[in-house]
This record gives C-alpha cells, structure tokens and sequence, in this order.
C-alpha cells in the first residue's frame, strides 16, 4: 500500500484533489480533462505545431512579466528553458488531452501551464506539483487567459503547417508544368460537356492545372496574412484585465522574434476574442484547395479510363493490382486517394463554419474543435499534394498516336473551318460526317469548300489551339493565288 500511494502525488482544484502520477508532468486540470474528454482517440500531444505555439507564447509572455517586473528572473529562466525544451521536442507526451473539449481551449492551456511549472520546478530543484514555489496559474499562465492563449496557439500553428502546404503544392504544380511542357506538341481534342469540342494541345490542358495551385498558392498566403493578427493582451473577454498596460506591445514583440513571424496586435481586442471569421477563411480556402484538386483528379481519372473502352489518351503509372477478381485490372488509386481527402476537407469547412457561426457574445466556445478540423485538412491537403506529384503526376505518359487520330476524325474540328466557309456550310460538312463517319477533312475536300492547302494551313496544330486572323490568312495566296475553291458565306 505505501509502495502504490509513493507513485501518485495528491492535487487540488476547486472541485476537490485527485492522485497525479508522481513522475507526470501535467497536473489535475490535465487529468481531469483527460477524464471527461476521450472522444477523438488522440491528444493534443500529437499536434507538435500547437505544442511548440504554447511553448513559445509562454517563452515570450515570461520574459514580457519579467520585463515588466512582474516575474522575477530565477522564475523567468526556469520558465523560458522549459518552455525551450519543449519547442526542441521533449514533453511532448506530457500533453496528454484529447483535442475535442469543452472550455474553449482551457483544458489545453492548463495542460502547457502545468507541463512547464513542473518542468521548471525541477530546474529549479523542487519536486513536480510544488507550486508554492513556481504555480501553473500564478507564474507560467501571468497575464494571460485561455482566451487569447489558446486562438493565438491555434494560429501559430496554423501558419507553420500552412507553409509546408505551400511547399507540397509548389511541388505538385511544378510537376504539372513540366507535364505541360513535355506535352506542348500533343494535340488532342478538347470537350465540354463530356462532348468533341475544339482541338487543343495535352501541354495546354496540364498548363491549366499548374495555374490553379498558382493561383491557390496566392490565396493561400492572402489568408494566412489575415491570421498573423492575435489577441495576446486581451485575457478573458479582450478589455485586458489583470494584464499590464504595456503587455499587449510587449510579448507581441517577444514572439514575433521567437517565432520569426512578424504579428500584429488587434487593432480591438474585444472583437478580436470573440470573432473566429479568419479561420473561416483560411478553411474556406482550404476548399477551395481540395474542390480544385478533386477536379484535376477526376480529369486525370477520366482521360486515363479504359485502357480499351475508355479514353485513353493518358497512362497513369500503375500503382498496384486493382481488382481481387478481374486479373490484369489496375486502379487509378492515387487520384482517387486525393479525392477522398477533398471530401474530407468539403466537410471539415462545415464544421468550422458551424462552429464559428456557434460563438455567443464575448468569446466563440469552439474552437477546439476549429483547429482539430483545420489541422486535418491542411495535414491531408499537404500529404495528397506530395503523393499526387510522387505517384502519378510526374509518371504520366500521353498516347501520342491516339490523340492524333482523334483529332483527324473528329467532327469537332469544323469549328476552325467557320471563318473560312460559313456556319451553314461548317453544319453541312459536320452532319454529313456524323451521318457517314467520313472524315471533315475528306468531306471539306470533296464539297470543293476549300483547297488542300488552305485546308492543311488552317488545321494546322499552331492554329487549332490559339486564336488566328482569318482575315490574313484569306489575304495570303498560295502559288496559284487561290486559297477557296467556293466563297466563304458572307464574302463576295
């Protein structure tokens, strides 16, 4: 019995005391947390983004209260290398909460407080959980509250795994570019509505997918500006209560040189606490990210379909077998993967919209579970823009000689013909091609609508795929000066 009770050590709280592991770090808020929360099957310890965001907001409001004469200097060193440690990786298992909780976020920054008063309590020499010398709430949580602790956390954290997103689809789109310049002289037909439209070039259809992640990147660092903006010095509602008058300046300026991140305080911090609209953003970019990407997987599913009876007209590289029953079967796998994981993000950008539209009067309750979704999304969105760029994208081959021959004989390309000999007469030819299955080539000739020259010049593929002056091109002559062996409709 004396062997069991010397591997606890008893704690209090203002619901009562509960018997803490004598070597944990965390203490009986933790606990406690750890008792009425098991829902997400993980804990906040996972997230070494958000535990290094703690770390370092408690690194920088130490030295702000010992600046401000609030914290003495043995406290505050003890504080700041503990803190160090743990944005160096150590303890990280000692956050020990499931990241779905209630109390806006309270569980988890008395999680780091408790972690680093007993830390610190032992550089200092004292035993774990004797916090008459160094306390959670009096000297590591001084001049904070959860309320603007836990909202700048989040957006810390945010921004360091935004910017491997960022990298992830640089990578990517880097990938579709060099796919579009390797396909610049495939020519193809392009469709609307699932239809033969107009020709184009392969290069040209994978040139479109490198300019959205472009694009995507752009809107991307444009919401992560906005959440640069914290509300450190508002404490519990944004009126700064308990804090110092020259907090707020201070410790934005001691993280922004600890996180190398240049943030800005709220211009109203009452606001600030309680309006969550830049995580609505962010996620709604996060959306857009995954609606854009899924689109781009359904097109390289569909262009590689078949390889009989489908379009054909890309090879994916094959990943594995596909199929438990049809040999020989394999599965656009990576593209399918990716689009599984816009799914997830489609839905994790409801949740936090909820989530954000749930806030009551001076302070938004959830988001704990903001962040749980946004880490997700932006974690999945970075992982499916490195396997899509790893295990499909830049192994893609074009089946060059099948293109071509669809271009040759599709009716599709009658539309290039149209300033030349008239949409009436482009109709003719294109029903007539429907009807027979002969070629618009064939038929332009055999109708005596334009010579072969001509003809040749504008089926050309620098023609096919960008604008042209018909005019100049009617105005160039051929060695018998004759381009159109009938008007075109509207000429004289």
């Amino acid at each position: 019995m004396t062997q069991s009770i010397a591997m606890f050590r008893t704690e209090h709280d203002l619901i009562g005391e509960l018997a803490v592991p004598i070597d944990a770090y965390y203490g009986i808020h933790a606990l406690r947390a750890v008792e009425n929360f098991q829902i997400s099957g993980t804990t906040i310890g996972a997230s070494s983004d958000l535990i290094m965001a703690l770390a370092a907001i408690k690194e920088a409001a130490a030295e702000a209260n010992a600046e401000l004469g609030l914290l003495d200097e043995q406290r505050k060193l003890a504080i700041v290398t503990a803190c160090r440690e743990i944005r160096e990786g150590a303890l990280h298992d000692q956050f020990v909460i499931d990241p779905i909780q209630g109390g806006a976020g309270t569980s988890t920054n008395m999680n780091a407080n408790e972690v680093i008063a007993n830390r610190a309590l032992e550089i200092l020499g004292h035993a774990k959980g004797d916090y008459a010398c160094l306390h959670p709430n009096e000297h590591v949580n001084c001049g904070q509250s959860t309320n603007d602790v836990y909202p700048t956390a989040l957006k810390l954290a945010s921004l360091t795994s935004i910017g491997r997103l960022l990298v992830a689809m640089n990578v990517l789109r880097l990938s579709f570019a060099a796919k579009a310049e390797e396909f610049a002289d495939v020519l193809k037909m392009g469709r609307t509505q699932l239809q033969d439209a107009v020709p184009m070039t392969l290069g040209q259809e994978f040139g479109t997918y490198a300019l959205m992640l472009a694009e995507d990147e752009a809107r991307l660092r444009e919401a992560s500006a906005l959440i640069q903006e914290i509300n450190l010095g508002g404490t519990a509602i944004g009126t700064g209560i308990t804090s110092h008058p020259q907090y707020a300046a201070l410790i934005r300026e001691r993280l922004s040189t600890i996180v190398d991140v240049k943030l800005i305080t709220a211009p109203d911090l009452i606001e600030a606490t309680q309006d969550c609209g830049a995580f609505v953003q962010l996620s709604g970019v996060l959306k857009r990210i995954a609606v854009k990407l899924s689109k781009v997987c359904n097109d390289l599913r569909l262009l590689s379909s078949g390889p009989r009876a489908g379009f054909n007209e890309i090879n994916l590289p094959p990943r594995q077998a596909g199929s438990s029953i049809m040999p020989g079967k394999v599965n656009p796998v990576i593209p399918e993967v990716v689009n599984q994981i816009a799914f997830e993000v489609i839905g994790n950008d409801v949740t936090i919209t909820m989530a954000a539209e749930g806030g009551q009067l001076q302070l938004n309750a959830f988001e704990p579970i903001i962040f749980y979704s946004l880490e997700r999304s932006i974690s999945h969105l970075t992982a499916g823009c490195l396997t899509l760029e790893k295990h499909c994208v830049r192994g893609i081959t074009a089946n060059r000689e099948l293109l071509r021959a669809q271009v040759e004989r599709s009716i599709g390309i009658v539309t290039a013909l149209n300033p030349f000999i008239g949409y009436q007469h482009a109709t003719d030819v294109a029903v007539e091609a429907h009807k027979t299955g002969q070629g618009v080539y064939e038929i332009v000739l055999a109708r005596g609508l334009m010579t072969r020259e001509h003809l040749d010049r504008v089926l050309s593929p620098e023609l096919l795929t960008r604008p042209f002056d018909s005019l100049a091109l009617l105005a160039t002559p051929n060695s018998e000066n004759q381009f159109l062996s009938v008007p075109a409709a509207g000429t004289a």
